[in-house]
């Protein structure tokens, strides 16, 4: 089952192009510090701006370098059903172990065109799909009800919940039960959402303290105090990682840190400099920097 620390990994770019090395070097970083899972081709991986090549070039090297240690969980989401469809069967034949896939943004389907979409790509692959609803991005939300019954074809196996309801967690547990898989997709509720069923993130804060990530996951499960503890630790960082439109800001963290470059393409910019000293200082806070 996908749970604890996922990340949903930054796209490296050297001037314009994608950083293949720098690439393996964060996947590595993540091998090293306990993150449960990888997510490459999400939103923090700047989806919307990568050529079809580049997405599906991240796919395979996340798959080759994590050689089945952690989950991969190809993000492979689209307003087409079709493009979605497609890149979720690259991603199978790739060696993605689950797909993440993001509701339809700006065609606002109704919750049948929903249910329809998101059928036609399970019955397109044989992989576990990860349904990921964030109203804030697409607009529309997709309903519990909608998704109790998506829950009930072969390959829907759970939600990542960046609604920010916490509501939702416990509303989702009572119709699907425990075997539906809840990961949040909002940091900063994190600790909540796991106390009332949840069971991982997939995160942007990861990217830049997978250590810290991995042990506040753990800890959920194990050491309450703990969890509360790190929680606190990790509150000022994954406040300054939304200042700004996402990636940018983490994308800056990751350059302080000497992970990659701050790059990020149009129409994304990087981030101005109030928000860099936050950012700076949050890092200190958590003793990263």
């Amino acid at each position: 089952m996908l749970k604890g620390s996922i990340v949903a990994l930054i796209t490296p770019f050297d001037g314009e192009n994608l950083s293949e090395d720098g690439y393996v070097k964060l996947i590595n970083y993540h091998l090293e510090n306990g993150t449960s899972g990888v997510v490459p081709g999400g939103t923090t991986g700047e989806s919307p701006t990568l050529s079809h090549n580049e997405h599906k070039r991240i796919i395979e090297i996340a798959v080759k370098e994590c050689k089945g240690k952690i989950p991969v969980v190809a993000g492979t989401g689209s307003n087409s059903t079709d493009e979605a469809i497609e890149l979720s069967k690259f991603a199978e034949k790739a060696g993605s172990d689950a797909l993440l896939v993001v509701t339809p943004y700006y065609n606002k389907p109704t919750q049948e065109g929903l249910y329809q979409h998101y059928k036609k790509i399970n019955d397109s692959v044989g992989i576990p799909i990860i349904i990921y609803n964030i109203p804030s991005r697409s607009v529309i939300d997709m309903s519990v009800d909608t998704m109790a019954k998506l829950y009930e074809l072969k390959n829907i196996k759970g939600v990542k919940d960046a609604t920010g309801d916490l509501n939702r967690v416990d509303q989702q547990l009572k119709a699907m039960g425990k075997e539906f898989i809840q990961l949040t997709g909002n940091d900063d509720n994190a600790f909540e959402f796991n106390k009332r069923g949840g069971v991982g993130a997939i995160g942007v804060t990861a990217n830049i303290a997978a250590k810290l990530s991995s042990d506040f996951q753990n800890a959920c499960t194990q050491n309450i105090s703990k969890a509360s503890e790190l929680d606190k630790l990790l509150q000022p960082l994954h406040s300054s990682l939304f200042i700004e439109s996402n990636p940018s800001p983490v994308k800056y963290a990751a350059s302080l840190l000497g992970m990659c470059k701050p790059t990020v393409r149009l129409p994304l910019v990087e981030i101005r400099e109030e928000t860099k000293k936050k950012v700076s200082d949050a890092l200190k806070v958590a003793k990263l920097l």
